[in-house]
């Protein structure tokens, strides 16, 4: 009988590189994420090096002594490769490595190496592979000479690597194909917002930085059964779920993919339909891990995007997260939200109180309507009944005497 023998995939060794440009400069902080996104990829942080520049070097990304550096660094920790902090050019790839003679990547490489492991629908996949060729499209003559090596990220996974080998004509034929694609996509979900809003049924985009627990509290709130894992961009692929509230109201809660500083322009392109449910909401819950001592930094990069997105004009609701693991000093301010609030989802902490927020929120959004319909009108109040909220009903010998609160869309044809 045959011998079966299992082969491991030697995990990787990479060295990060980052170059500080000015005095407030958070490249510490922007590398020891990196290193999180690293371990996320599935590769291991061997060392971490800074360089103090008054700007980028336009052809090796940091200086030559600097690069040397790195050179015999590598050779003492058996390190496989080098990641930078910030996004290489075709140029500054190709002479590194020439000069450090391993592979070389950058942080938009290792964002979209892991978001080609966690899309599981076929949106996302599309999504992350539509990103994977405009970033390799914009690097091919970068590339030109290593053509044919197997992958250029952490392990060969996705739709990128397989392609290297094709040349610019093919990538764009297959770019303009996935668009095509995803432009059926989006009419898709033009069409659910447009019954969304004929129904008058309130849209809220959880919206907030990678891993401040954007799945944990829609699991929560109602029972969605989202993954839940202590990573960086753990859940990739968007989820709609309904919350009834204890009035009866139903709000449509939808889990958007997580922001992160850096967050490659060819990732915000190739999600933006799916970003732009933030844009088409209601209600904008923004959560943000209060146990982070970057939470400012976090909610910073957050609305960022959202600008990017052309995300205005929202009830903007600050959703101070883990509340748990939080100091009892940690701040819970924001200037830019209309209501702040303090919650754990992990332990339901604060939970009965968010439910209490919406019901407030969604009972502004509507008008007071307190009249006598003759009974041959009584359909009007199905309609009250199902859209808004009936706080009274009597039959007396005029007609029915309701009291109640309808959207302001509805209030001109039942009044």
């Amino acid at each position: 009988m045959a011998e079966l023998f299992e082969i491991d995939q030697e995990q990787e060794r990479l060295i990060l590189a980052g170059a500080a440009t000015g005095d407030g400069d958070d490249t510490q902080a922007s590398l020891e994420e990196l290193a999180e996104l690293v371990k996320t990829a599935g590769a291991e942080t061997v060392a971490i090096v800074i360089q103090n520049r008054e700007r980028i070097h336009p052809g090796t990304y940091l200086g030559s002594g600097k690069v040397q550096e790195i050179r015999e660094l590598a050779l003492e920790s058996g390190a496989t490769g080098v990641v930078c902090d910030d996004e290489l050019s075709p140029a500054q790839l190709r002479n590194l490595e020439y000069l450090l003679d391993m592979k070389v990547m950058d942080r938009t490489l290792v964002i979209l190496d892991i978001f080609a492991s966690r899309a599981r629908t076929s949106e996302g996949k599309i999504q992350v592979e539509l990103a994977q060729l405009r970033y390799r499209a914009a690097r091919l003559v970068g590339l030109r000479a290593s053509l044919s090596r197997l992958g250029g990220g952490i392990g060969t996974r996705g739709p990128g690597e397989k392609k290297l080998e094709m040349d610019r004509r093919l990538i764009h034929e297959r770019i303009g194909q996935l668009k095509r694609e995803l432009e059926a996509v989006k009419k898709h979900r033009e069409v659910n917002r447009a019954k969304r809003s004929e129904n008058h049924t309130c849209v809220a985009a959880i919206v907030g930085y990678t891993n401040a627990g954007k799945s944990t509290l829609l699991n929560a709130l109602t029972g969605a059964d989202v993954l839940e894992e202590d990573k960086l961009f753990a859940t990739l692929d968007p989820t709609t779920r309904m919350l009834e509230l204890e009035s009866g109201e139903q709000v449509l809660l939808t889990d958007t993919v997580g922001f992160i500083r850096k967050l490659p322009h060819e990732l915000i392109e190739a999600f933006r339909s799916t970003l732009e449910e933030a844009r088409y909401a209601d209600i904008i819950l923004h959560v943000v891990d209060a146990s982070n001592p970057m939470a400012d930094v976090q909610m910073h990069v957050v609305y960022e995007t959202l600008c990017q997105l052309e995300v205005t004009d929202k009830t903007i609701v600050t959703v101070f997260n883990k509340q748990d693991k939080a100091e009892e000093s940690a701040s819970m301010r924001d200037f830019k939200a209309d209501y702040t609030i303090g919650i754990s989802a992990r332990t339901g902490r604060g939970l009965p109180e968010l439910k209490a927020l919406l019901e407030k929120i969604l009972r502004n959004r509507k008008v007071y309507l307190e009249k006598i319909y003759p009974y041959d009108q009584a359909g009007q109040i199905q309609l009250i009944r199902k859209y808004g909220q009936l706080l009274e009903e009597e039959y007396c010998q005029e007609g029915i005497r309701i009291r109640a609160y309808v959207p302001a869309e509805l209030y001109g044809q039942v009044r």
